[in-house]
């Protein structure tokens, strides 16, 4: 056993090969006992690959090189065996299924029972204790289907806590989690550091890695680049990491544009929707809004504004009930009911949940740009399969998504190469308004550079683009001018001159009362 002067963890030339790619190519990493070690890195820089292998997703025999945990060579083949030595792994999509209890999730394939029979009342004293330490009050009862997507992240490092962990793998932890059960999570992984666990995390965020890690690995096209010390004598800033991870500066996160701005292109008078099942409950209230052509205008808000119900409800009434106020194309009213007609009338919307809701995972990248708009490419209801491809290619080409083919299954490209798919789609379906919502949640800095390089280019082909995210600087970054919405209502819309953090959230904390036309 290793003392505690030596790493907890050592992975030394970790090479990994897919058919075709070489996604790891001799990889090192050291993780020193009891600290919060992130990985940093460019989608498809290899993280996750790494971290499989290290837990046993990708068992030994798949890959070259050594694993050293706890002084010991490791032979993983299994993720239970990894687990069995204290190493437990939450994926970015978390692994509970809705319709079972917590205390049931916590505990599954680990069931407190003797002969067959479990103890429920174990079970349920049990999974109380493990909830009280990760500060969930829920009872161990209730169904993981009925909390949200803060709490089920609790859950599942409750059930790690269950396995007497000692090294924590967490991926993109904080990507669908808003800022209070962000904050939440990451006191948490402190406490569980100051419980001598040791934890490693892979983020997009640096502002919770300069927050929260002790060291930083980057990882670039499959090669460790190198380890930071976060506490050192230099300073670590966000363009420091930046620069390790793209190979190059960023010396401006948002590329230059001078917009073109046309002639109204959409308009929504007094827009109101209700709630879809609580049909007295108003979602998005009294909403007065407009786009031209050529103009990038954003939506800020706090979780639970109503933005996206506003931008679903508008495309094709996707969302909500009870709906009224006007919506204008190019200055005629018109009543778009469904979400083909809603195409049929040239707007787009492009979801914030792109793996449900955006994209079929197991179909190709040609099948997923078609779908929106299949009758370009048919004729006499058959589709064009030369066509397809041919079409498939040139939006792979102009929007630079890393793909050998048009043939790759989508579920199996980065982040930021599915949002590129999910943009290809509706620009194939030849939209006058595109509607974003979160287009750059979950995808690294270079990346989010490409799509903001994207939206410009829509925005100079004249197309009207709406973008809505939680990124103030994004929005302050890319957008002509910003509407802000708080409580359903939009309280104020600013000009990107005259907009900044601060004017923006005073508007996206305002009272209902208080807010201005």
């Amino acid at each position: 056993m290793a003392n505690d002067t030596t790493p907890i963890l050592e992975m030394r030339g970790i090479t990994k090969t897919f058919p075709g790619v070489k996604a790891l190519s001799d990889v090192t990493l050291s993780v020193a006992r009891g600290e919060v070690h992130a990985i940093c890195g460019e989608n498809g820089a290899g993280k996750s690959t790494l971290m499989k292998v290290l837990s046993g997703v990708y068992g030994h025999g798949t890959y070259e090189g050594d694993i050293v945990f706890e002084g010991e060579t490791c032979r993983f083949r299994t993720v239970r065996d990894s687990e069995e030595r204290g190493i437990v792994i939450i994926h970015q999509e978390l692994a509970l299924s809705p319709y079972l209890s917590i205390a049931e999730n916590i505990f599954l394939g680990n069931e407190r029972a003797r002969g067959g029979v479990i103890n429920w009342a174990q079970t349920n004293k049990q999974a109380a204790d493990l909830l009280a330490r990760v500060g969930l009050s829920e009872s161990p009862d209730t169904k993981i289907e009925d909390i949200g997507v803060g709490k089920q992240q609790l859950v599942e490092i409750a059930k790690a806590l269950s396995k007497k962990v000692k090294l924590l793998i967490l991926d993109e932890p904080t990507a669908a989690l808003n800022d209070e059960d962000s904050a939440h999570l990451l006191d948490l992984i402190r406490q569980l550091k100051g419980q001598g666990i040791t934890s490693i995390i892979i983020s997009h965020k640096l502002n919770e890695i300069a927050a929260i890690a002790d060291s930083t690995t980057i990882i670039r096209d499959g090669h460790s680049i190198e380890t930071l010390d976060m506490h050192g004598a230099e300073p670590v800033t966000e363009d420091r990491i930046i620069r390790s991870m793209v190979g190059r500066d960023l010396e401006n996160r948002y590329p230059s544009h001078e917009p073109t701005i046309g002639d109204e292109v959409l308009r929504i008078a007094n827009w109101t929707v209700h709630h879809p099942t609580d049909h007295s409950r108003v979602v998005v209230d009294n909403a007065d809004l407009d786009v031209r052509a050529g103009e990038i205008v954003g939506i800020a808000g706090l979780m639970g504004a109503g933005r996206t119900e506003l931008a679903m409800s508008i495309f094709g009434r996707s969302y909500g009930s009870g709906i009224s106020g006007q919506l204008f194309l190019h200055g005629k009213p018109v009543t778009l009911k469904t979400v083909d007609a809603a195409i049929e009338h040239g707007i787009a919307y492009a979801t914030e949940d792109r793996k449900h809701y955006g994209l079929n995972l197991i179909e190709d990248i040609k099948r997923n740009t078609s779908a929106a708009k299949l009758k370009r490419i048919t004729k006499g209801g058959v589709v064009d399969a030369a066509r397809e491809v041919i079409m498939a290619e040139q939006y792979r080409k102009d929007m630079k998504t890393k793909a050998n083919s048009v043939d790759v299954v989508v579920g199996k490209l980065s982040g930021g190469n599915q949002q590129k798919v999910v943009l290809a789609k509706w620009l194939f379906a030849e939209p006058e308004v595109l509607i974003l919502d979160e287009p750059t949640r979950g995808i690294d800095v270079g990346a989010k550079y490409e799509i903001y390089e994207i939206i410009n280019k829509l925005a100079d082909a004249g197309k009207a683009v709406i973008v809505i995210s939680s990124e103030l600087p994004e929005l302050l970054g890319i957008c002509d001018r910003i509407y802000a919405m708080s409580q359903g209502r939009i309280t104020g819309q600013l000009p990107r001159a005259e907009a900044g953090q601060e004017s923006l959230m005073r508007y996206m904390t305002m009272e209902k009362s208080g807010a201005t036309r």
